[in-house]
């Protein structure tokens, strides 16, 4: 409560302009990412009424055993609803026998009636004339007392063992469904095409797949297990308390216009502040996953200061969010058991009055306090559980967006086995672009044949890793069609197309586990001894032995416990354990030093050996032996030929390669503004002493 209490200072007080300007400008890039991905940032459920019911929708497979133990619960409601009744009756004993007591033995019911009139006692004539069980000097029937108490017990009993079989299969249904759910998440990932992940924040959707989704679950389990058994108890009770008296039933009644009121007043603010409390925190979580991902570089340019601060900010803009959705959630129930007690407090004046007016017996009225609890407690319940659907419902409309996302085209069900070629490559007037009004490749054309090195290269933008994405097929065409041992890979399926690929990316890529599982990945198949043949073919085997467990050294998710360069010969040896008929390079050697470069690409000659290979190479050093070089701007191939023949030639292969060995005794700034359409992206990029031995070609 302190903290709510304390005064907040405005976080844009303690800002700088830059930083101001920095914060606002990832703002906007955020805003601009929630356009891009084709869904509205829920401030509330769009569609609150066709998400709910696609929700429910999610218990059909269930609806069988839904329907089955919903009647037990009916059962369970019935029996817990006759309960007040027959105690009722229970108290009706005890007070009418102690009453009967107090009245003269042998005098008729009419007699003692009779003599309080006369005594001037009207109420108590009237009371006693109410009564059921009334034998003047009789006293209390313990034996029919014990009777109703213990049918009492048995209604309680019975009503709490269908009460507890309904929730727990009800429960089961539910963490059932949120499995289902989240197995239809997970196989979406890997329908959705890389263009998707390209334009989402990856915090973004880890909050959809992990927040959102335990927020469904803790709604389904918390308030619609809840629900059915709430809505037949206000049925159940209102028929009883209509059996004992319509007119403290219409007192009751006048209830319903104020929770009316409260609903309609609440419910649409608590859940548009529902949606913007989850929209907050999938940019929050964004936020942390981008500076833990790029620490270092936080570090290296000494933006610890303005991090924390765009984190107190989204932070900042999440408590006020979250703190409005809690509020108005949280003012449901209070409310509710407020206008209860009142109901309450009216029940009892007219119970009273109708009681001393000979109307109804006491027992009827205990009865009716009973069930007026049992009736204003669901309602209370159904309000608490209005403002916690809300919120479950805004998570799953962004699921559910998630889930309604275009997915890449499906492999064709009669798709051709592919051809044992020899791994010939053929592009025909290949067209591509991300965005329709920024075309990249045009009607491009080349040949590979089998077994020849294909080197990629060109300036930053210029289309060489699209290029290799395409033969993956990470992307569909816009027009032409690729060949793969004369077949249109559009026409294989993806599987079998990257199940002929090996790729190796600059950046790579390891998963938590031990060196002997992250090289055995690229093959699942492959035994220890062809492990351990891929490893010293790449140099991993002697760095391995210096490490504590050897290949079976455990390595965490970031694999911080090896080197850069270690990491990426971990991932050549898996492409080596792979075995491809294709294999792309994808300036796989630029985490590796000078020495351990020239090693690897002994051991990529051997593993290129009799396979087609695309190689993307930023220092041109590093491809003068390649069967064919495209030089490659603007997405279109310039030039095409061996090294020795596009340097002959002087043109864009020339100025490329030149500009390389130009730059060590250039001004840096003289170089970008005289070539900066010519950089490949690596100018203070060291290159190998072997290949800058002369002077530059001329």
């Amino acid at each position: 409560m302190s903290d709510q209490k304390r005064t907040r200072k405005p976080v844009e007080q303690v800002l700088s302009a830059e930083e101001k300007l920095e914060i606002e400008l990832g703002e906007q890039a955020r805003i601009a990412a929630d356009d891009w991905s084709g869904g509205v940032a829920p401030g509330k459920a769009a569609r609150f009424g066709p998400s709910f019911r696609r929700l429910i929708g999610l218990l059909r497979p269930h609806a069988v055993a839904f329907t089955l133990v919903s009647i037990l619960g009916a059962f369970g409601v019935v029996l817990a609803v006759l309960s007040p009744k027959v105690l009722g009756e229970a108290t009706n004993i005890l007070f009418e026998g102690v009453v009967s007591g107090m009245a003269p033995a042998g005098a008729t019911k009419d007699q003692v009636v009779q003599g309080l009139v006369d005594a001037g006692q009207q109420d108590l004539a009237n009371i006693v004339t109410a009564m059921q069980n009334f034998t003047p000097g009789a006293g209390v029937d313990f034996l029919a007392l014990s009777r109703v108490l213990l049918i009492v017990l048995a209604l309680y009993f019975a009503s709490s063992l269908l009460m507890w079989l309904q929730g727990y299969v009800i429960n089961v249904i539910m963490v059932r469904t949120m499995w289902r759910l989240r197995e239809q998440v997970e196989a979406k990932i890997n329908r959705l095409p890389l263009s998707y992940f390209d334009r989402v924040q990856r915090g973004e959707l880890i909050s959809r797949v992990t927040n959102d989704i335990d927020n469904i679950t803790q709604m389904m389990q918390q308030s619609l297990s809840q629900a059915l058994t709430a809505v037949l108890t206000v049925v159940g009770v209102l028929i009883m308390m209509l059996s004992i008296s319509w007119q403290l039933t219409l007192v009751v009644l006048i209830s319903f216009p104020l929770m009316g009121v409260l609903f309609g007043v609440i419910g649409p603010r608590s859940q548009k502040a529902f949606g913007i409390q989850w929209r907050k925190v999938g940019r929050l979580n964004a936020r942390v996953e981008e500076s833990f991902s790029g620490h270092a570089l936080v570090k290296v340019f000494g933006r610890e200061q303005a991090s924390r601060e765009a984190f107190r900010a989204e932070n900042e803009e999440l408590y006020q969010a979250s703190f409005k959705a809690q509020f108005l959630s949280n003012i449901m129930m209070p409310a509710m058991m407020f206008i209860g007690n009142l109901t309450y407090v009216g029940i009892a004046v007219f119970g009273a009055l109708m009681v001393a007016g000979g109307q109804l017996r006491l027992g009827d009225v205990q009865a009716f306090i009973q069930y007026s609890q049992q009736f204003t407690q669901p309602l209370s319940e159904l309000g608490g559980m209005a403002a916690v659907v809300q919120s479950g419902t805004a998570s799953a409309e962004r699921v559910f967006e998630f889930l309604d996302e275009s997915e890449e085209e499906p492999d064709a069900v009669d798709a051709p086995a592919p051809v044992d070629g020899d791994g010939t490559i053929e592009f025909e007037n290949v067209s591509f672009s991300y965005s329709p009004d920024r075309p990249l490749i045009q009607d491009l054309s080349f040949r590979v044949e089998p077994g020849q090195t294909v080197a990629i290269v060109g300036p930053t933008g210029a289309g060489k890793t699209t290029l290799v994405n395409l033969i993956m097929r990470f992307y569909e065409l816009d027009g032409g069609r690729i060949l793969l041992n004369g077949q249109s890979i559009a026409q294989l399926t993806r599987r079998d197309i990257r199940a002929k690929t090996g790729m190796v990316l600059q950046d790579p890529w390891l998963f938590a586990g031990s060196i002997r599982e992250n090289i055995r990945y690229g093959r699942a198949d492959a035994t220890d001894e062809e492990i351990l043949e891929a490893a010293r073919a790449t140099y991993v085997d002697r760095f391995v032995h210096s490490l504590p467990d050897g290949y079976d050294t455990l390595l965490d998710e970031e694999a911080s416990n090896i080197s850069a360069g270690e990491k990426q010969l971990i991932t050549i040896a898996r492409a080596f354990v792979a075995q491809p008929s294709v294999l792309i390079l994808d300036e796989a050697t630029s985490s590796v030093d000078t020495r351990t470069e020239l090693l690897l690409q002994n051991a990529m000659a051997a593993l290129r050996e009799g396979r087609t290979s695309f190689v993307i190479a930023h220092r041109l050093s590093t491809i003068r032996d390649a069967d064919l070089i495209l030089v490659m701007e603007s997405g279109a191939i310039v030039e095409q030929g061996a090294h020795d023949e596009l340097i002959a030639a002087q043109g864009a292969y020339f100025r490329l390669y030149n500009s390389q060995f130009e730059q060590a005794a250039t001004d840096p700034d003289d170089v970008i503004g005289a070539r900066a359409d010519e950089l490949d992206g690596s100018p203070d990029e060291p290159v190998d002493e072997k290949s800058t031995a002369g002077a530059p070609v001329r």
